[in-house]
């Protein structure tokens, strides 16, 4: 996405309330940490709303997410002090760092055993 298409503050205040209305009943959302989400203009929104009800996940929460382990193996061993020529440079290094971590079965069943899978 360019920046000229990323999502603002109104533009979620905008999407959370056709929802509401569409829908015409409560919308319970769940949201993540970006800064368009923790604005003033966002908590006012939820505050001044009594038919939102919010849940805001934590910072960084890798039992939340399983994916999060392989994530974090391949930024400290496939994508650490690189410059990307462009997306493709990228997916193609993320690619190679996954084929590379298929075979290091001790590596993702300690990525599992992180998130309390017992595999």
């Amino acid at each position: 996405m360019e920046a000229a298409e990323r999502f603002v503050e109104k533009d979620y205040r905008d999407l959370i309330q056709t929802a509401h209305q569409q829908l015409g009943g409560p919308i319970v959302l769940v949201r993540d940490n970006s800064n368009t989400h923790l604005t003033a203009g966002m908590r006012r929104c939820i505050t001044e709303s009594d038919w939102l009800t919010v849940y805001q996940l934590p910072p960084y929460a890798p039992d939340l997410n399983p994916v999060g382990g392989i994530w974090s193996v391949l930024r400290r061993t496939t994508t650490t002090n690189c410059a990307f020529v462009g997306p493709d440079d990228l997916i193609t290094a993320l690619r190679r760092g996954l084929r590379r971590l298929q075979y290091r079965h001790d590596v993702l069943a300690g990525c599992l055993t992180g998130i309390g899978c017992a595999c």
